[in-house]
């Protein structure tokens, strides 16, 4: 069966680092977009990033936009986002996701869904 399963999250002061990683199983990882998202506690899931199969199209909410970078490793089935310049106001739960065809920003339309990472920017 499919697996997403991200990793790198915890605890960061603003103005910080974290990368995050979603290791995928289950499926022909190279023919999947991926995509990014993040959800606080009593608000709806919101796109943060994708990147397309090949991983030579990207796509960024505005909200992170030079500061995120998202990227793949279609060898270790494995999806990145590297984030810097931290800010409280990204502090959530990052989901990664997958999708066949070339990425979207709406989360209806990924079938796969890791079961998320907590990251937390202290001010």
């Amino acid at each position: 069966h499919v697996q997403l399963v991200e990793s790198g999250g915890g605890l960061v002061q603003a103005g910080g680092s974290l990368r995050l990683s979603c290791a995928a199983s289950g499926l022909t990882f190279s023919t999947y977009s991926l995509g990014w998202f993040r959800q606080v506690a009593g608000k709806e899931r919101e796109f943060v990033t994708a990147i397309n199969w090949s991983g030579d199209s990207t796509y960024y909410a505005d909200s992170v936009k030079g500061r995120f970078t998202i990227s793949r490793d279609n060898a270790k089935n494995t999806v990145y986002v590297q984030m810097n310049s931290l800010k409280p106001e990204d502090t959530a739960v990052y989901y990664c996701a997958a999708r066949l065809g070339t990425w979207v920003t709406n989360s209806d339309e990924y079938y796969y869904w890791g079961q998320g990472t907590q990251v937390t920017v202290s001010s």
